[in-house]
Order: structure tokens, then C-alpha cells, then sequence
């Protein structure tokens, strides 16, 4: 048989005893159990601590992969802001037009401007800001998304810059010789025959041989003698523009040469149907006259 113990307990106020009798197994078990209870509780606190300590250090490492992904992605706006910073630098310098230049262009014909310029801008849709706009993944992504589009809209910009700064050097703005205006685009009376007459450009009273000058870039399409014009320089500006210099004393450019505004073509003389040492003067918009003056306004070289 197995051995077994009794314990006996005692109330001394009222007399009564109690006896309870277990075996030595139960006991043995009871002991253990109330023995290892601290070390198990221990063991669970530690086991505890431990799997917190290796959830932060888990969550530590992902801040470190996301600061490091918000560094990367930080550098990249930076430098998408200094390029955009760079090209709006560029946009001003180049957006910069003389008043009196930016004038004589407002007063080209519209089919000029039409075939300068174009197409239209870029709508914000177009620039895909809207869909950002509306359902933004996160803030880099935002941000990224709007520089983006500020940066198509640059090229655009840029693009009828280009597109404006090419009509505007190609505007015939500035006076082709020094002299005084001896005859303007109208009737008048013929200066040979004395008959009624429509002259088509300007007389440009000058010394003879003094420089003329091309008033707008362009390519020379013409540098020889026609009819009445004498010794004739043509040069075509694109867009339709196109303008003549008549009874030359001769050539500083041949056909085919590209000339920029303020060159010397040529110098006055009075060959073909002329009366004296001058300039004619002509401004053609795909073929039809268009008087100088429209353009020239007061610019003097």
C-alpha cells in the first residue's frame, strides 16, 4: 500500500478538530506544482519580453527601410524641383522681348500667327494632375505627380516660346537703310512718266553705296537683276513672310544664303527703272503686299 500522511487541524476556541488524510503522491505533486508556479510565470514573462523586444526590433527595421525610401524619394523631388527651378530661369530669359519688337509682331497678319504658333497649350487633365488630384496612393506620390505636370506644362511653354521667339526673329522690324522716306506703299504720281502709279513698298532716299540691311532672319531665295527692280535681293523669312530690296549698286550675299536681322545684303544704288540713288523696300505675306511702315513702327536702327 502506498504510505499516506494526515493532517490534523485544530480550532483552539472551539475544540474542534479536523484531520484530512492524502497520500504521498499528491502531496509530492502538490509541492512541485507550488514550487515551479513562480518559475513558470518567470519563464512566460521572459518568453513575453523577449518576443516584444524582437517586435521592435522588427518595427525598427522597417522605419529604417522607410526613412531610407522617403530619403531616396526626397532626393528625387529635390532634384526635379532644382531642374524645374533651372528650366523656369531659362523660360524667363528667353520669354524676355523687346516692347517695341513684341508690338510689330502683334500687328502681323493672323494667318502669320496662325502658322507660327500652332497648336494649343496642355490642359491640367492632359498633364494627368486631375487623377492625382483626386486619388493620391501617398504623398510622395502627390508631389511627384504635380512636378511632373509642372514640368510637361514647362515643355509646353517652352515649346510655344521656341515657336514665338523663331516669328519674332523672323518679324521684318527694323529699318533696311539710313536715309529719309521719300515714298510710301499707295497711288502716287509716276515718278518718270508723271501718270498715275500704285507704288507697292518704300523709297528709302540714301547715299549711294550705303549698306542695307536684312530686317529679319531669313534665307536669301533671290540675288539678281528683274525688270524694274534693278539689281533685286528676295529673302524668305518662313510663314509666308517675305521681303524685297530693289535697285541695289550691288551684292553682299548670294542665293541660298541665311541671313540673320541687321546683316548687310547688299548697298543702294539706282539700277532699273529709278531716278536716283535709293531703296525700295517691300514686305510680301504669301504674296500680297503688306506695308512696312505696319511694322516698322518707330524702330531706328
Amino acid at each position: 500500500m502506498s504510505r499516506r500522511y494526515t493532517i490534523v487541524l485544530a480550532d483552539r476556541r472551539t475544540g474542534v478538530v479536523r484531520r484530512f488524510s492524502v497520500g504521498l503522491w499528491p502531496s509530492v505533486a502538490a509541492g512541485t506544482f507550488v514550487l515551479a508556479l513562480p518559475v513558470l510565470i518567470g519563464t512566460g514573462a521572459a518568453l513575453k519580453a523577449r518576443n516584444e523586444v524582437a517586435g521592435l526590433y522588427t518595427a525598427a527595421s522597417a522605419l529604417q527601410i522607410e526613412n531610407a525610401s522617403y530619403r531616396v524619394a526626397t532626393e528625387a523631388l529635390s532634384g526635379q524641383i532644382q531642374g524645374l527651378q533651372s528650366a523656369i530661369t531659362e523660360l524667363g530669359s528667353r520669354a524676355a522681348l523687346d516692347p517695341a519688337l513684341s508690338s510689330a509682331m502683334d500687328k502681323l497678319p493672323a494667318v502669320v500667327k496662325n502658322r507660327a504658333m500652332g497648336g494649343g497649350g496642355v490642359s491640367a487633365a492632359a498633364m494627368g494632375l486631375l487623377p492625382a488630384l483626386r486619388s493620391p496612393e501617398n504623398t510622395f506620390g502627390l508631389l511627384r505627380d504635380i512636378l511632373q505636370g509642372i514640368e510637361n506644362r514647362l515643355t509646353s511653354v517652352r515649346s510655344d516660346l521656341d515657336k514665338r521667339n523663331a516669328l519674332a526673329a523672323a518679324t521684318p522690324s527694323i529699318w533696311p537703310a539710313h536715309g529719309w522716306l521719300s515714298s510710301n506703299v499707295g497711288p502716287r504720281k509716276d515718278p518718270i512718266t508723271g501718270g498715275a502709279d500704285y507704288h507697292q513698298g518704300l523709297d528709302i532716299s540714301a547715299d549711294h553705296g550705303s549698306p542695307v540691311y536684312a530686317t529679319a532672319d531669313g534665307t536669301v531665295s533671290q540675288a539678281a537683276r528683274e525688270g524694274s527692280y534693278g539689281n533685286l535681293i528676295t529673302i524668305d523669312h518662313g510663314y509666308g513672310l517675305e521681303t524685297r530690296y530693289g535697285h541695289l549698286s550691288r551684292y553682299q550675299v548670294t542665293h541660298g544664303a541665311k541671313v540673320k536681322r541687321g546683316d548687310i545684303v547688299g548697298y543702294v544704288g539706282s539700277t532699273g527703272r529709278s531716278t536716283g540713288a535709293h531703296l525700295h523696300y517691300e514686305v510680301r505675306v504669301s504674296g500680297r503686299l503688306l506695308n512696312p511702315l505696319q511694322l516698322l513702327l518707330n524702330l531706328r536702327r
